[in-house]
């Protein structure tokens, strides 16, 4: 086309030709743009799913650190202080992307959002940074840093949280050293940035979610050095009658047959007795009143030697005035279903004790029951028995009655949000479970509500999905959030009065 002497037609062929590719271009450079709009909402919405999602966790381990504050007090503080961090550092993103876009009349025009004007001059001046530049990168550094002073030096978290919010200089394709926030924003499109922040909104919020998880998975991962072991006494009985031996045995947490001690310190004095890793405690029980049992085993670890101490006390009793009674799953007996309970009285014999109930119904015999609540708030078991001497013993025990805890939603036995392709979901059951829960329970889901975005609501009887929710279903799209709620579901025969919904996050 660059050579000799061209006609007319050829020269307008040619200039068609240019005309053809300057518009390629510039249809290129808006589906571009548009790209990135649709990937910042895409972002955002997939952000206001995992706040949802987090706020649930944050509620759950406050409760769990309300009810056992030695073992989730300390999780809970740090989770309180990274979730402070988060929302100020969310907010702050959330209020410069709002300056970015508070001149423009069409929030979504993404094909006119191809100006650099805003932030080159927010954050740049010259070859240095602007206050605003330097407070962007103060922001980021001051996050990354909080995270992982809260979380501790070794966090297995902490790899990550780097990652995510480095900041260091950048080595550019030309093989230049270049800083990190001209890499990354100078001469961008405003799409493209705005798209940016929103994309270092969901690293936080799903760093959150991320910790949370592992916080609630039940403490922080436990080493398995011996320095973390404890020496347990288990006595055979907890009372004695004066003159009878002390049995027992004493045993480390995490046990192990073939971990035997290279000696044992019982109350001061060397113990010879170890059968199988296990301390054989037989001793004579001595005097009336309390005793103590301590001292210490010593293993060898990695050429080193590590003392294990151990303690604990029993009491000699002249005669038993009171019966032992204790639930086998906790200090409550749960509604609906049977309650294992275990009665024993010292020195009687399980079947010589006269066991009874109010406020449920028992089964059981010889030491074992089991209790069936009624619709009050109390249970008692009565306990009464003959001794030796003639004397008898009365003795009763009240336990709190409690409806079963609020289960949980579940698709193929996952909770909370699951992610899965479409055709995964619509042929897999809706099930519902208490994973704490210490019942072995049949749960069976009669019906639930599905929804899918920008659909209504469908109602659907049994576990799979219906042929009316099916047909929303196909309508979903990659990515959206479909929600199962309102679940209806029965415990060995009895209503269960809530039970949380699950989220499926679509594949494809």
């Amino acid at each position: 086309m660059a050579g000799g002497k061209m006609s007319a037609r050829q020269k307008m062929i040619n200039l068609m030709y240019l005309v053809f590719i300057a518009m390629l271009a510039m249809q290129m450079s808006r589906e571009v743009l548009s790209a990135f709009g649709f990937m910042n909402e895409k972002l955002e919405t997939n952000n206001i799913s995992t706040i949802e999602k987090n706020k649930q966790a944050y509620a759950n381990l406050a409760t769990k650190a309300s009810e056992q504050t030695e073992k989730f007090g300390k999780l809970n503080t740090q989770a309180k202080k990274i979730k402070q961090y988060s929302a100020d550092f969310y907010s702050y993103l959330g209020e410069l992307k709002t300056q970015m876009t508070t001149d423009l009349e069409d929030k979504k025009a993404y094909e006119s959002m191809d100006k650099t004007t805003f932030l080159d001059t927010y954050f740049f001046k010259g070859d240095n940074y602007t206050p605003k530049g330097q407070e962007f990168l103060d922001n980021i550094n001051a996050y990354r840093t909080n995270v992982n002073a809260t979380l501790g030096e070794g966090s297995k978290f902490e790899a990550l949280i780097n990652s995510r919010f480095d900041t260091n200089d950048v080595i550019d394709s030309d093989g230049k050293t270049v800083p990190w926030l001209k890499y990354r924003y100078e001469g961008f499109p405003l799409i493209a940035s705005l798209t940016n922040l929103t994309q270092m909104q969901a690293d936080i919020k799903n760093s959150e979610s991320e910790i949370l998880n592992s916080l609630l998975g039940g403490k922080l991962e436990e080493s398995l050095s011996l320095n973390n072991y404890k020496g347990i006494v288990a006595l055979d009985k907890n009372a004695y009658f004066a003159g009878e031996k002390v049995t027992g045995k004493i045993v480390l947490g995490r046990y192990d047959a073939e971990m035997v001690p290279d000696n044992v310190i019982l109350n001061g004095k060397d113990y010879k007795k170890i059968e199988s890793g296990q301390v054989i405690i037989d001793m004579p029980a001595g005097n009336i009143g309390n005793h103590d049992i301590k001292g210490k085993i010593a293993f060898t670890q990695n050429g080193k030697v590590v003392e294990v101490p151990f303690e604990s006390s029993y009491s000699v009793i002249p005669e038993p005035s009171n019966a032992v009674v204790s639930a086998d799953k906790m200090n409550v007996v749960y509604r609906g279903l049977n309650n294992p309970i275990s009665v024993s009285l010292p020195g009687v014999s399980d079947n010589n004790l006269s066991v009874s109930a109010s406020g449920g119904n028992l089964t059981g015999s010889n030491g074992k029951y089991s209790i069936k609540p009624g619709s009050g708030k109390i249970a008692t078991i009565n306990v009464s028995a003959k001794l030796s001497s003639g004397k008898t013993v009365n003795s009763k025990a009240t336990f709190r009655i409690k409806d079963i805890p609020a289960a949980m939603g579940s698709v193929r036995e996952q909770y909370g949000t699951v992610r899965m392709p479409k055709s995964g979901l619509a042929n897999s059951p809706i099930s519902a479970g208490l994973p704490d829960f210490e019942f072995d329970l049949n749960i069976t889901v009669k019906s639930f509500k599905i929804k899918v975005p920008g659909e209504l609501t469908i109602i659907v009887n049994g576990t799979t999905l219906s042929a009316a929710a099916k047909k929303v279903l196909n309508k979903a799209q990659r990515g959206d959030i479909i929600n199962i709620y309102d679940i209806k579901a029965t415990a060995n025969g009895y209503n269960l009065k809530q039970v949380l919904p699950v989220n499926i996050e679509l594949t494809n």
